[in-house]
This record gives C-alpha cells, structure tokens and sequence, in this order.
C-alpha cells in the first residue's frame, strides 16, 4: 500500500512539475528526445522532465536599434547611417529551428543591408528619397528572413550624418542656390516691370490729354506733403508760343 502511494505521489509530482504556461503573446516549440515534435500554443501544456523540453519565443512585434556605422555612397561620400527596424515572427519553429539566434542575425543582415544600399545611390539619392531606401531596405530584409518565419513590416533610417567638411561644401552649395534663384526672381520682376511700363508709355502717348492728367495727379500727391518743393517744367512748345504772343503785342 505504501509503494502504491509513493507511486501516486510521485506522479503527481512528475505531473506538477511537467505543466508549463505559455502565454498569449508567446508560442512553445517542444522537443521530444531532442526532436521536434509541436508548437505549442497559449495556456497550460505538459512538458514530460527528461524526455521532453520546450523553448518559449516570443511573437509580438519587435524593436531593433541598428547601430551606427559607417558607409560609403556611390558618390564616394562617407556617412554615418542608423535605423531601427521593425519586426515580427510569423512561423515560431523556423526562427528556433532555422536559425541559430534570430536576434542576432537579424541584426546582423541589417546591418550589411544598409551598407549595401547605401553604397547603390548617390548622396542627393540618400537625402532627398530617405523613404524609398528604407523600403528598399525593408524587402531586401524580409526576403532574406522568410526562411527563418520572420516578417519584417518596417524599416526607418533614423539618422544620416555627414561629415563637418561635406556639411561645410552643402552649406556653400545651398546659399548659392538660394542667391541665384534670388537673381533670377529680381530679373524677371525687372522684365515684367519694363513691359508694364512700356504698355504704359505707349497707350498714354497714343491718348491725347493723358500725360497731362498723369502729370497733375502726381503733383497732387506730391502736393500733400507740404515739406516738398515742387519744380515745375513746363514744355518748350509751350514757352516758344508765349513767347511769340509776346513779341506780337
């Protein structure tokens, strides 16, 4: 009777000790005799001691800050780039199974990646088109990783760093650019003004009275300001025919 209960006893331990938990968020792969036999799902599982062990993995989504570094572009510029890529595991089996550590390797292909398609594009590329390389970056990654059952969602390169002189040379080029679009705004203002003023002159010339007229509005509006001194000419034909008026008397 006493062995039957020590055999009960012990089964109950042996049972105890071989429920495990998984939660929600977690996925179980469960090695029996060292293969792998089932994932196993959230909630209480038993996992026999000695015969039997499990790994747990974790499926939601994941952060990983890719570390500065260094990388050269097309145009033989050095930059220092870093990102952070965005990530989940969509087969728990094969990130265990598949590879070794899919942290690390994860990490690892990042970073490769980066320098990769860095050194594809020019400087201006890597400036002006930030988005597009990070989704380029992001197929090439997730490409590499389906084998491993993870799926990358998302890259972002967080930070591109110039060095001091090429941000000196940018700098230059930029205030260059600004001073001639400025030129050229002035010179097109400058053309326009001119045709406005030669429509002007032409119909004024053309309407008889109308330089008369332009001339008294504009001593008018000199006029409100009684610190000016007004100097008014008056046309030669003007003075020739008082003059001869004169000379007749």
């Amino acid at each position: 009777m006493e062995i039957i209960m020590g055999i009960i006893v012990f089964i109950i331990i042996v049972i105890i000790c071989s429920i495990k938990q998984i939660n929600e968020y977690e996925r179980g792969i469960k090695f029996r005799f060292g293969k792998f036999v089932k994932v196993l799902t959230p909630g209480w599982k038993l996992v026999l001691p000695i015969i039997e062990s499990y790994k747990k993995v974790d499926i939601r989504t994941k952060a990983v800050d890719v570390p500065s570094q260094e990388a050269i572009t097309k145009d033989n510029v050095s930059v220092q780039i870093n990102a952070v890529i965005y990530y989940k595991l969509f087969d728990a089996s094969k990130a265990i199974l598949a590879v070794e550590d899919f942290y690390y390797a994860v990490g690892q292909l990042a970073q490769t990646t980066m320098r990769n398609v860095v050194g594809s594009v020019s400087l201006d590329e890597l400036l002006a088109e930030r988005d597009k390389i990070s989704t380029e970056i992001c197929k090439i990654i997730d490409e590499a990783t389906d084998p491993w059952g993870i799926k990358v969602e998302n890259v972002e390169l967080k930070d591109v760093s110039l060095p001091e002189d090429m941000k000196r040379v940018l700098a230059i080029a930029a205030e260059a650019e600004r001073e001639k679009q400025a030129v050229v705004t002035k010179a097109k203002g400058e053309v326009e003004a001119s045709n406005n003023l030669a429509k002007a002159a032409e119909i004024m010339s053309s309407t008889p009275g109308a330089m008369h007229l332009r001339t008294l509005s504009t001593l008018s509006d000199i006029s409100s300001d009684k610190s000016n001194t007004i100097l008014f000419c008056l046309p030669v034909e003007i003075l020739e025919a008082m003059k001869g008026k004169n000379d007749k008397k």
